[in-house]
């Protein structure tokens, strides 16, 4: 053997040492480190959530228009507020629950059936936190909101897609939010709201163009409350399929101008089974539920202006 051929033979040799060392510290190492993720994975199990005490969920009868009190008997939340109309006797029914404030009021658009009476909630119960889109508006019914919030040295939050609100063992995640949207309607605040193993997902009046967009979101549910008092223009039978609730409320006035609930909406949950509640027959609907039940109640509340 030549001198050229054992410096190759030797080149050779340290070629496959430094192989066989990158490979002993490199790749096994993460081989088992992988095989540990795999590992840990595989013996996750899913838990269900344990709550302490009852959730109260009202959809208060406000005629054409929305109004849904959440509380747990210690925390207390509002989203939206009827029509001006119906502002005083709201304040008189909810301090007869024994509530005199709200850790979240939320005023999912500037629509007047939605905030009508915000500024009467503003103005009688004490606020934590507001909420609404930066969506402005150069209504009246708008401008006593803002004014209520001044003389209250309140300011409000704009809400962002993703956003947790917790109290006690209730969590209000906030599905959607567009504050640059042409339409008020698809600025509104979508929620859902988890007691447990039970959830509502509140839809404000967004339309079927918002509906899409949340497909990919964490929206099944128990209990969906429509969007746009059950106009045609909301509520999709995609949309409907991926909630997959047990049970619809629809907010809405008796012999409404508009024909709300429109009957091709009322026949697409009736296909699917899902029991439908509705304000205009039901007054105001009541549902309770300890993170794995559901009671409903109804009752007529003295709440339509």
């Amino acid at each position: 053997m030549n001198n050229k051929e054992y410096k190759i033979i030797r080149l050779i040799i340290l070629i496959i040492i430094i192989i066989y060392l990158i490979y002993k510290s490199g790749f096994v190492n993460n081989t088992k480190k992988v095989s540990a993720n795999v590992s840990m994975n595989n013996t996750t199990t899913v838990k269900h959530q344990v709550v302490n005490g009852n959730l109260n969920v009202y959809f208060i009868d406000v005629g054409q228009a929305d109004s849904i009190l959440v509380t747990d008997g210690i925390n207390n939340m509002l989203v939206d507020a009827g029509n001006n109309e119906d502002g005083p006797k709201l304040v008189n029914y909810i301090k007869s629950l024994g509530i005199n404030s709200f850790k979240y009021v939320v005023g999912t658009h500037p629509h007047e059936d939605h905030i009508g009476g915000m500024d009467d909630i503003i103005n009688n119960f004490g606020v934590d936190n507001y909420y609404m889109p930066d969506k402005l508006s150069t209504s009246k019914t708008f401008e006593d909101v803002l004014d209520a919030l001044l003389n209250k040295n309140m300011k409000y939050t704009v809400p962002k897609i993703s956003d947790e609100l917790n109290f006690g063992d209730t969590i209000i995640k906030v599905i959607y939010i567009d504050s640059e949207s042409n339409d008020a309607n698809d600025s509104s605040i979508v929620l859902k709201i988890v007691h447990g193993n039970n959830s509502f997902l509140l839809t404000g009046d967004a339309s079927k163009s918002v509906e899409k967009k949340v497909l990919n979101s964490d929206i099944s549910s128990d209990v969906l409350k429509l969007g746009h008092h059950g106009s045609e223009y909301s509520t999709s039978e995609v949309f409907i399929d991926k909630v997959n609730p047990k049970y619809a409320v629809i907010e809405v006035g008796k012999n409404n101008i508009y024909n709300h609930p429109k009957d091709i909406i009322l026949q697409r949950l009736d296909k699917r089974n899902i029991k439908v509640y509705r304000t205009d027959i039901d007054g105001t609907i009541i549902f309770t539920t300890d993170g794995n039940n559901i009671n409903i109640n109804k009752e007529v509340t003295d709440t339509n202006g």
